[in-house]
């Protein structure tokens, strides 16, 4: 819990660190590190960290996972497809939370939703084993109802609902999006589900999305590391949790 919101009300901040590995994956360095981003994330006030470990480990490796997971001061939010490996492998580390989200090889980032509906019996399987464990489970989703009863009825308690079109869009179209997103957050609430939110949001458009009284925590990655090349990553982290508690506190006046 950082020191910006100590009762917990607010709203929470994971950073997500996938992209300081991008990084380091790239010259095939053993920096920059993403432990020590996540460790000075928390010093900068996030509230959890959030990383995904690929079927392809593009990024995030498992040693990233091992190493990190008894460092952590807060909570480790580990995104995995719903796949028999990445499942046995959250239930060896015990992250916090496992957000479980779809994942196709070619695609360059999450393009959308995982699709509950279709895959219920693979999800509700992947969640039982987890929950089995002592695991909290999220599903990252589209503000979808069918998808939200789908969730509901599996019985994970938390969902993330997927940003993405929001944060690619402009004018009538992203204020379209943003009705949307708002409508299935309050749907979300009234089936008993935690929501969270993520996914190509950044300092200019993050406000919108943390203004919604309802979002307990977003997930943000890309855009702090981006952010921190110019102004340091400690400040791109506090920067981004004061735009979304200060915004958050000027929606409720």
């Amino acid at each position: 819990m950082s020191f910006l919101q100590p009762s917990g009300t607010i709203i929470d901040l994971g950073v997500n660190i996938d992209h300081v590995a991008t990084l380091r994956n790239a010259r095939g360095t053993t920096y920059p590190d993403p432990i020590r981003a996540a460790l000075l994330a928390e010093q900068a006030g996030a509230d959890c960290i959030t990383l995904h470990l690929r079927e392809d480990r593009r990024h995030i490796k498992d040693a990233d996972v091992i190493a990190l997971a008894p460092q952590l001061l807060t909570r480790m939010n580990l995104e995995a497809a719903v796949t028999q490996e990445m499942i046995d492998f959250a239930c060896r580390i015990k992250p916090a939370d496992v957000c479980l989200v779809p994942e196709k090889r070619t695609e360059v980032t999450t393009e959308g939703g995982l699709d509950v509906v279709t895959h219920f019996n693979a999800v509700q399987a992947a969640v039982k084993q987890l929950q089995d464990e002592g695991i909290r489970v999220s599903l990252f989703i589209d503000a979808d109802e069918a998808q939200m009863n789908a969730t509901a009825e599996i019985g994970a308690p938390v969902i993330e609902l997927h940003t993405g079109r929001y944060a690619d869009t402009e004018g009538a179209e992203q204020a379209a999006e943003l009705e949307r997103i708002h409508r299935g957050v309050l749907y979300g609430v009234s089936k008993g589900l935690k929501v969270n939110a993520g996914h190509g949001l950044h300092y200019t458009n993050v406000q919108a999305i943390a203004a919604i009284p309802e979002i307990a925590e977003l997930n943000i990655g890309h855009a702090i590391v981006a952010h921190s090349v110019f102004v340091g990553w400690e400040n791109a982290v506090r920067e981004m949790k004061a735009i979304m508690v200060s915004t958050r506190l000027g929606a409720r006046k």
